[in-house]
């Protein structure tokens, strides 16, 4: 055992200065031009609510957010409504928004059934990815399944989508920069799970475009970040990484800016900082990194989104109202800077 022990030790130290090699290379350089932003408020914020949000007004909120630029939405779960109420009427929701020319509309789903009711929306842009968890509690604790029968379950989902004719776009790795039940995660782990995901997707001859990296219960940082990040890229330069981040200790935007510098470029967001994971087994658990923050925070950088910021912070004050409490974002309650630099700018321009 102490061998082990020690092994583990040594093996966690040369990782660490691998990644930390990555690191310093890594410079301002490879912050991307543009980000690609996939909101998630309607699914992770609305699931994650005590209170049941009428349907009408999930659709409201939808319909809202497709007119801001945001191309991409994660709209509702297909799980069980007994784990997850919120999510009761999802096919409903769904089959409810208003498709604007140019949004993608997906959802989430953990098993054959979620897709199959997916598929049948006939809304609902599916495309697979293969799921992996860098905690093997968590992943009991949230899908009833050891790390080997998930593996295997990824095989057969994948299957599935081959035979349907469905692309299979990414891999995600929960969990990995922490754990609520387990603790730090060290970054071996994580870089294993992505060669999993890599070997998975050559055992079926298909292509991922990407790999999902998830602070699932918030316990990343900008160091962890950029440990784990670098570790990943020292092990697979040529795999693009996002990152999924949750604000709970309100690393959220020190965490996205921590990936812009490492040159991710893919990051789930949530409206108003909406949401929270409930199988994190924490009562202050948070929603992902907000939104408009992060298009705040790209725009001042540098960086194109493709977003109107301030129709985007109208959404975050539509779904505050929605939800009827006070929502974490605080762009929404600030403002952006273009208003008052216009202000200034007539200021000074104005005859004395």
């Amino acid at each position: 055992m102490q061998l082990q022990s020690r092994a583990d030790a040594i093996q966690s130290r040369r990782d660490n200065e691998r990644a930390e090699r990555a690191r310093k290379e890594s410079t301002l350089s490879d912050t991307p031009k543009r980000v690609l932003i996939q909101e998630e408020g309607p699914r992770e914020g609305f699931q994650f609510e005590k209170n049941f949000i009428p349907t009408k007004r999930k659709i409201e909120l939808i319909d809202r957010l497709s007119q801001t630029g945001v191309d991409h939405m994660q709209i509702v779960s297909f799980v069980s409504p007994k784990a997850v109420p919120g999510m009761a009427d999802a096919e409903e929701v769904a089959r409810g928004v208003t498709p604007r020319p140019g949004v993608t509309y997906s959802a989430l789903w953990l098993n054959t059934q979620g897709f199959e009711r997916a598929l049948a929306t006939g809304v609902i842009d599916v495309k697979g990815t293969t799921i992996l968890s860098a905690s093997p509690t968590f992943l009991k604790r949230n899908q009833n399944r050891t790390p080997e029968a998930q593996l295997q379950a990824q095989h057969e989902i994948v299957t599935l989508y081959k035979d349907r004719g469905i692309e299979v776009e990414r891999g995600g790795i929960m969990a990995a920069f922490g754990c609520n039940f387990e603790g730090d995660i060290p970054p071996a782990r994580v870089v294993d799970l992505v060669g999993q995901h890599l070997d998975l997707a050559a055992e079926q001859g298909i292509s991922l475009r990407y790999i999902l990296l998830a602070d699932t219960m918030a316990w990343a940082t900008p160091l962890s970040i950029k440990r784990v990040l670098g570790a990943a890229r020292a092990k697979f330069p040529d795999v693009e990484f996002a990152l999924h981040l949750h604000d709970t200790r309100g690393m959220g935007i020190a965490n996205a800016f921590a990936g812009l510098e490492m040159g991710v470029r893919r990051f789930d967001s949530s409206v108003g900082g909406l949401g929270g994971c409930p199988f994190a087994g924490h009562a202050g658990a948070a929603g992902n990194v907000c939104t408009e923050d992060l298009v705040f925070m790209c725009h001042e950088m540098g960086i194109e989104t493709g977003v109107d910021l301030e129709a985007l912070v109208d959404c975050a004050r539509l779904a505050e109202d929605i939800v009827g409490h006070p929502l974490p974002g605080s762009v929404m309650k600030g403002g952006g800077l273009d208003g008052l630099r216009a202000r200034a700018k007539a200021r000074e321009a104005a005859p004395q």
